[in-house]
């Protein structure tokens, strides 16, 4: 059949008319996608949370453990800071930034006060993740407690072998473990002198014991004299009895110690008794600015092994470099950080990248994120035994002060200076 002209335009104009209705719902739907995707980016966008991450803990602002203690604290504010300059912490599951904020009580360095402090922390302030006391002998106070109610612990400040030998499953440790805290000085002695003998010296609190048998153990391995093994009692204002004893013996070295303050004291005591030997490694103090306030060029020589020493450069993986770690520190407190210090924001770091793995704040889950991780901060590695929860990436560094001034001397491929042996006379 043929069309006639009106027939033709009629089929024009009803084509016309179905093009322009396709348009219009084309564009019609393309409005409603980019409505819809932009609701979803809107719905997605992170924001930040109402309510603040909460960092639990104690610590010795008073008391026997007060100086380290507060150099820890230190770190701790600091990487607080850090992290909320950042934006926060993110957490998946919730597509949420968390602002930190510390919740902590000074525990007077006392076990009692832990015991309190560490239930009131979750039962009342109810805090969302716990960090230890420092020292050993009080992180393994707390650790009964987070273990009896199955919280996360992150033990900062303490590294006693025994916290991670009583099976418990939420705890992750960041300090090397304290068995092996003497064994470089012990190195040293054998390859400087032949048939050394030493006498180890030990405060009575876990960290110490954990050091000295850890170093007994060692020695002895490897055909080293251990001719005395004296504990003293953990308030002792005199070490001259055993220091006497020790002056008797004619040893090449004196081993041990415990904290900061008896180990002030067993220095001026062995100088006073005119003990010289050829070398003298403590445990804690001399790793701490207060150490040659106290002792001056009496410390020359001593040598102590060291969780981090700022000279020391790691290749880094995640957080802070170590300049940009030192340029803040100095800023905010106007001291030079310690290896408490360090470990304590660090410690912050391996929370914070727990969380980012695991995308939640369960206390579980995060345990079990840590199993996996494996980073490298200024502080150095940071990789846990899954099993026990006890640190095994960090590496120790044997530091020695010279002329006033702190040196990293072991291993010899880090090192900042030769080391002087024997120690000076004094």
């Amino acid at each position: 059949m043929l069309l006639t002209w009106s027939g033709r335009k009629s089929l024009v104009n009803i084509k016309a008319v179905s093009t322009t209705l396709v348009v219009a719902v084309l564009v019609i739907a393309v409005v409603a996608g980019v409505g819809v995707y932009l609701a979803i980016q809107q719905l997605s966008a992170p924001t930040v949370a109402e309510k603040p991450l909460v960092i639990g803990f104690s610590i010795s602002i008073s008391g026997d453990f007060a100086v380290p203690g507060r150099k820890q604290l230190e770190g701790i504010e600091l990487w607080k800071d850090w992290i909320n300059s950042k934006g926060g912490i993110y957490v998946k599951d919730q597509n949420k930034y968390y602002k930190v904020e510390l919740k902590y009580y000074d525990d007077k360095s006392s076990k009692d006060e832990v015991i309190r402090l560490y239930e009131k922390l979750i039962n009342e302030d109810k805090v969302d993740i716990l960090l230890s006391p420092y020292s050993s002998t009080l992180a393994l106070t707390a650790a009964g407690i987070t273990e009896k109610y199955g919280r996360l612990m992150v033990v900062v400040g303490a590294n006693s072998d025994t916290i991670f030998k009583q099976g418990y499953k939420n705890i992750v440790g960041t300090y090397t473990p304290a068995s092996k805290m003497l064994t470089q000085a012990i190195d040293i002695l054998l390859e400087k002198v032949q048939n050394p003998s030493v006498a180890i010296i030990f405060k009575d609190d876990a960290f110490a014991k954990s050091v000295a048998e850890g170093a007994k153990a060692y020695a002895e391995q490897k055909g080293v004299n251990v001719v005395a093994f004296e504990m003293y009692p953990r308030d002792a204002k005199d070490l001259s009895p055993i220091l006497t004893k020790i002056k008797g013996l004619n040893v090449d070295a004196i081993l041990g110690g415990g904290h900061y303050e008896d180990e002030v004291l067993l220095v001026r005591q062995a100088k006073e008794l005119g003990i010289n030997v050829k070398l003298m490694s403590l445990l804690v103090s001399p790793s701490l600015p207060a150490f040659y306030d106290a002792l001056k060029e009496t410390s020359e020589g001593i040598l102590a092994p060291s969780h981090w020493e700022p000279q020391t450069k790691p290749k880094i993986t995640y957080g802070p470099t170590i300049d940009e770690f030192m340029t803040q520190f100095r800023q905010k407190w106007n001291s030079e950080p310690s290896y408490h210090s360090a470990a304590a924001f660090a410690a912050g770091l391996y929370i914070t990248a727990a969380i980012e793995k695991a995308g939640t704040l369960d206390n579980a889950k995060l345990r079990a994120a840590f199993n996996d991780l494996d980073i490298t901060t200024f502080y150095g590695r940071l990789k846990i035994d899954p099993a026990t929860g006890n640190q095994v990436g960090h590496e120790l560094v044997l530091l020695q002060w010279q002329g006033g001034q702190k040196q990293v001397v072991w291993p010899r491929e880090v090192a900042t200076a030769q080391l002087i042996f024997p120690k000076p006379s004094w």
